[in-house]
């Protein structure tokens, strides 16, 4: 094989034109000590709060503690590789996870590595866990609703896009179950949903997932997980992981959904961080800022002003109370940076009333905003009238005779209840929620006896819908309950009411 020397002359030439003289500097410590997934490095002098660093083994960690002689560092992964004297290596950038449509129905750990067994992520953009959430003029009023599909809700404490809206209560109220029909139904209406199960079982997590993909909803979905077993840095970044990915889109004009499944567990593990690095406890030893670390994640949901694009990104946070101390230390917290709490209580959920939302406690600070004209005009007085209907309940249990008009509030109340009862994954879509709403209120069901009102809700809808398919229709386009469309509806009602009660007569 001959050389030719005129090729090699020029690849050389060509070599020598692209040359750049580039020194590559980095900052180099060595781990004092390691333990409990944290770690006291010496030697990098100039390292940043927040800032990522990498251990010799590819292990990465984040700059949490700065003190004088040594660096505090969360270590994310397996802390038992690294060893005292090990070197970290500073990176210069700050904590990023991969962002964009590649995470689109997978189920990633907060560092963007997939959990899923379905390859690797291949994403061509990335984005900072911690951003500063948008300022005052960068955002506008919440005036587009945020349907969850669930009666209740959308009638009594409706969640608009670019809310906050915390879903409170004990352990197995339905806490997930309402955040996951929330997801549910948002197909086909254009909301990126980001799911991030922090502190939760392993199980639990995958049970989500399952359900997502049995009912189609992964195609719009992500899912974070730092489960239980995670170490405690993974699960203290897992939200502001999950608000990096919704937050990609909602700059890009889209509206997305992030539900954090539960706030308590990141708080409890921020906890853990902040007293093996020593710092002071506070009330029930969590530390002094542990409220700056839920508000600056909370406040990065908002709905951008039409100069930005108009994106939203609505935020579920879920807190889990205990024995229904809804005046803990936690819950007062997150209740006071967020836009309103849907308060799941235990006693209903045990009486089958589910979802089991306590109407009293229950409240969006957005209200009647976040609705549709035609679920405003027959949800109105609804709360009003369910806390009536409450305490006539607790005055009819003493045994007092009541007069007719009691008797008749109270008996319209309990079908009431019965009407705002709904299953699990069975999101109802708005016209429905309007009709069904507007015979329960108007009294149509007055006469149907309350066991068979569930029965009788869903026949109704199936006679409309196989025989007067305008009226929803008409809602739904229109968004509005005109006065042609309520004559056309009461008629109906009575004809579907006579002959409901002449077949189960």
């Amino acid at each position: 094989m001959k050389f030719k020397a005129d090729e090699i002359a020029s690849v050389i030439q060509k070599e020598i034109e692209d040359f750049r003289g580039e020194i590559e500097t980095s900052e180099v410590g060595r781990v004092l000590e390691v333990g409990d997934g944290i770690a006291r490095v010496y030697g990098l002098s100039s390292a940043m709060s927040g800032e990522m660093v990498e251990f010799s083994n590819g292990v990465r960690g984040q700059v949490f503690n700065l003190e004088e002689n040594s660096v505090g560092i969360i270590i994310f992964g397996d802390y038992l590789a690294i060893a005292e004297g090990d070197e970290v290596r500073s990176t210069g950038t700050l904590l990023s996870i991969p962002v964009g449509d590649e995470l689109l129905g997978r189920v990633v750990d907060p560092l963007g590595v997939p959990l899923d067994g379905k390859g690797p992520i291949v994403a061509t953009e990335s984005r900072p866990l911690e951003v500063a959430a948008p300022g005052v003029a960068a955002r506008q009023p919440v005036t587009q609703p945020m349907a969850t599909g669930i009666k209740a809700i959308d009638a009594m404490t409706p969640v608009g896009r670019g809310q906050r809206e915390l879903i409170i209560g004990d352990r197995k109220t339905g806490k997930t179950a309402i955040a996951i029909d929330t997801i549910l139904n948002q197909k086909g209406k254009d909301v990126i949903c980001v799911y991030v199960g922090c502190g939760q079982r392993a199980a639990t997590i995958a049970g989500v997932v399952n359900q997502l993909t049995e009912h189609g909803a992964m195609d719009y979905t992500v899912v974070v997980s730092a489960s239980a077993s995670d170490p405690a840095p993974l699960q203290y970044i897992a939200p502001y992981a999950g608000a990096a990915i919704a937050e990609h889109y909602m700059y890009q004009g889209k509206h997305t959904l992030v539900v954090y499944d539960d706030l308590s567990k990141q708080a409890q593990a921020y906890r853990q961080l902040s007293l093996l690095m020593r710092r002071p406890p506070g009330r029930e030893a969590y530390p002094g800022d542990v409220f700056y670390c839920h508000s600056r994640l909370l406040e990065r949901s908002a709905r951008l002003s039409d100069e930005l694009g108009g994106g939203s990104m609505t935020a579920l946070p879920i807190i889990e109370t205990l024995e229904g101390e809804v005046s803990a230390y936690i819950p007062t917290n997150v209740i006071s940076i967020t836009d309103g709490q849907i308060y799941l209580e235990p006693d209903l959920f045990f009486a089958g009333i589910r979802p089991a939302i306590n109407v009293g406690i229950s409240v969006s600070r957005v209200g009647g905003n976040a609705q549709t004209k035609a679920t405003k005009s027959v949800s109105g007085s609804l709360r009003l009238d369910l806390a009536a209907f409450r305490e006539l309940e607790a005055f009819a249990q003493m045994g007092t005779e009541l007069d007719k008009a009691t008797q008749a509030q109270l008996d319209r109340g309990y079908r009431m209840v019965e009407l705002l009862k709904q299953p699990q994954f069975n999101p109802m879509p708005m016209a429905d929620q309007v009709v069904s709403l507007y015979a329960g209120t108007k009294g149509f069901f007055d006469s149907v006896p309350i066991p068979q009102v569930q029965e009788a809700e869903t026949e109704m809808l199936q006679f409309i819908h196989d025989q007067y398919p305008e009226i929803t229709d008409k809602i739904t386009e229109t968004g509005k309950l005109e006065a042609d469309t309520i004559e056309q509806l009461t008629s109906v009602l009575k004809t579907f009411v006579d002959q409901y009660l002449r077949k189960h007569a």
